[in-house]
């Protein structure tokens, strides 16, 4: 039996609202959502995949994604329930995604982001590699809510996010897009498959001016997929090679008052700060049938960061260069039984390992208005190697009960060598880092099933703060976050279906980066509490139109505070709003024509956690979008974004003074896609 790529998970499609089970089963047995039609494997066998954790698993379709205008990848999360984006606006540090009452201002970094199922943060957390994907090339994005995944270690604090791409097929599609700020965009993707060998390729070019002056960024990537897999073999063998590079320049943030005498201007003290990146990952994946009941499969790569940024905060602030260059090798190695027994409706049981070994060098001058540098302010070269294992189980004693138990433990090694100091530390002694973790759905027919999960996941410090007694903080023991859901998915009748779960997350020890120290150090939060509802549903209105809706209303809390900031107690975790809220119409009004409607609101937030700010944040966008087809292979789109060109705006607190980015006005793109 081939081995056959999962990218499916059954749940609720949003665009058609179509109901797809990968199973043939008759009873509602997982919590995931879908949107967009997914192509799904009828096969029962297999790894266990991500609609196997009973948790918010959520699944946008490459039909909501290959016509998006997007300047940087993340921006495409803007579709996915109960998803917070973060948007700085400078350059190659143009924004963030967070979720379950996290923010994205880059000192938490709660989601483990992989590509193709590859691991893809940076030491620190962050998201680089997000751009090495261009829309036209991938198949759906999936994101993974909750702290009861057990594959998963590091950075896996609140879920985690897979892009998987396109693989195997035949097929040439070519997209070009102009539109506001000057803004070209072409992408081409192909994909040849023959006597059980694929590839695939991806190329994309970006150049624009951006919305605010001096913020003009040029991007190139290229993807090749190669795998094997013989007709009637039990294996495949693959290859997957990225590589990016951007040049961005950054306008810089404006205090309140420039901000609205002028949102897109850029100050001259930002006039050289921006930044070259360049990103490679290699990868090398390996999947085989031992028996119609084993299955094995295991993947090795290689994630390369080279960045270069010049950067000014504020006009009394100095001129920085910031390098970061980090290497990171890893491999994952997944085992799964899947018996037929006869004491259980059904049994499966899966265990892994995982090892990442990480080589770092953070380096920060200060320079003067023509980048030269005239003095070096952190010379750092830190290895982080992490070692993970798992075991997790699906046992369903009766038809309508299933049960998820599983367990995972980490442990971290590595080393730090500050050559200014000239010291050397070891890392932090996390110990053993335990995490079990427990699922359950129960099936009440299949128009609904109540789920639940517990687990615990945990947080470590990126940068020096792992390492032994720094200057600023005492030596920091992981973080345990321990989190429940309880949920009801709804299918009451076959034009509404829907998701609906409370949650909560407390963390034992949390710390944040402190994202201007010299040393690369963290603090301590304290004990922190995340808790909320989601609200999910869509509705089949007609045979041409379908609304959807998600609600996210989350509270956020420091039960117990830190030692830096002992008064914070009962105070809200900065940057985290009250609630995220989307909903659209998406209607086919010809055979040929397909018109869509989208809304996000957003609440507004404190700006530090001593709550001692106004509020800022607060946001209500809409967006439209039109698709015409002039013949079977090629395709006109429109798209306009924030219609009524309301301002919004990124705000951060810079001691005290507050500092702002304003978002895009009101856009308009253009684009043409053609099949062949």
């Amino acid at each position: 039996m081939k081995p056959t790529l999962i990218l499916g998970v059954t749940g609720l499609i949003f665009g058609q609202m179509t109901l797809v089970h990968a199973e043939d089963q008759s009873l509602l047995d997982d919590a995931s959502m879908s949107l967009g039609d997914m192509v799904v494997s009828a096969e029962a066998g297999g790894p266990l995949t991500s609609r196997h954790l009973s948790t918010s698993v959520d699944v946008l379709s490459a039909e909501r994604i290959e016509k998006k205008n997007v300047a940087y990848t993340w921006q495409l999360y803007d579709q996915m329930p109960g998803v917070m984006l973060t948007q700085f606006g400078q350059g190659n540090v143009s924004g963030k995604i967070s979720f379950r009452g996290f923010n994205g201002e880059g000192e938490v970094n709660a989601v483990k982001l992989l590509l193709d199922g590859i691991p893809s943060n940076q030491n620190s957390g962050n998201m680089p590699y997000l751009e090495l994907i261009t829309p036209l090339e991938i198949e759906a994005i999936e994101v993974v809510r909750g702290t009861n995944d057990p594959r998963y270690g590091l950075h896996n604090i609140a879920g985690n996010t897979d892009i998987l791409t396109k693989q195997g097929g035949n097929y040439n599609k070519v997209r070009v897009s102009y539109g506001s700020y000057a803004t070209r965009n072409v992408q081409f993707v192909s994909g040849m498959e023959s006597s059980g060998f694929s590839q695939n390729y991806a190329v994309s070019y970006l150049d624009s001016h951006r919305y605010r002056n001096h913020s003009d960024i040029e991007r190139k990537t290229f993807s090749g997929k190669w795998f094997f897999a013989p007709e009637d073999s039990a294996f495949q063998l693959g290859f997957i090679a990225r590589h990016g590079q951007s040049d961005a320049e950054e306008a810089g943030y404006l205090t309140r008052t420039q901000t609205h005498q002028d949102e897109e201007q850029s100050l001259a003290h930002n006039a050289t700060d921006g930044g070259d990146r360049t990103m490679n990952q290699f990868s090398v994946h390996f999947d085989v049938d031992l028996s119609d009941t084993l299955f094995w499969s295991s993947k090795a790569y290689l994630n390369q960061l080279d960045d270069d940024r010049y950067v000014t905060f504020s006009a009394a602030g100095n001129h920085n260069q910031r390098l970061t260059k980090e290497d990171h090798q890893g491999a994952l190695s997944t085992l799964t039984w899947r018996p037929d027994v006869d004491w259980a409706h059904e049994f499966s049981l899966m265990g892994g390992v995982n090892v990442e070994f990480q080589d770092n060098e953070s380096r920060r001058f200060i320079v003067d208005d023509s980048r030269n540098r005239l003095s070096q302010t952190r010379d750092q070269e830190f290895d982080f190697d992490i070692y993970g294992a798992f075991v997790q189980a699906i046992y369903k004693p009766t038809d309508k009960l299933k049960l998820v138990p599983a367990y995972r433990v980490e442990t971290i090694r590595g080393s730090f060598d500050d050559v200014l100091a000239s010291t050397h530390r070891d890392i932090n002694d996390y110990g053993n880092i335990h995490q079990p973790k427990l699922s359950m759905v129960y099936s009440f027919n299949d128009q609904y099933a109540l789920y639940g999960n517990w687990g615990k996941t945990f947080q470590v410090a990126s940068g020096a703060a792992s390492y032994s007694k720094t200057t600023l903080s005492e030596d920091l023991s992981a973080s345990i976050n321990e989190g429940w859901e309880i949920g009801v998915k709804f299918t009451p009748v076959n034009w509404l279906n829907g998701r609906i779960a409370v949650w909560q997350q407390v963390a034992s020890g949390e710390f944040k980066t402190r994202l201007g120290d010299a040393n690369n150090d963290s603090e301590n939060i304290g004990k922190t509490k995340r808790e909320g509802i989601d609200i999910q549903f869509n509705v089949k209105a007609n045979e041409q139109t379908g609304l959807w809706f998600a609600a996210s209303l989350q509270d956020s809390e420091i039960l117990k505070a830190g030692t830096t900031s002992p008064l914070t107690k009962g105070n809200e975790i900065d940057h985290v709003p009250h609630y995220l809220i989307d909903a659209g119409v998406d209607y086919q009004a010809t055979d040929k024509l397909s018109l869509a409607s989208a809304i996000s609101l957003q609440d507004d937030y404190y700006l530090s956690q001593d709550n001692n700010t106004r509020k800022f944040g607060q946001q209500v966008l809409v967006n439209a979008s039109a698709s015409y087809a002039l013949t079977p292979k090629v395709t006109i789109d429109v798209e306009l974004k924030n219609i009524f060109d309301r301002y919004y705006e990124y705000v951060w607190l810079n001691g005290t003074e507050t500092m702002h980015s304003a978002g895009d006005g009101r856009t308009l793109y253009g684009s043409i896609q053609y099949d062949f």
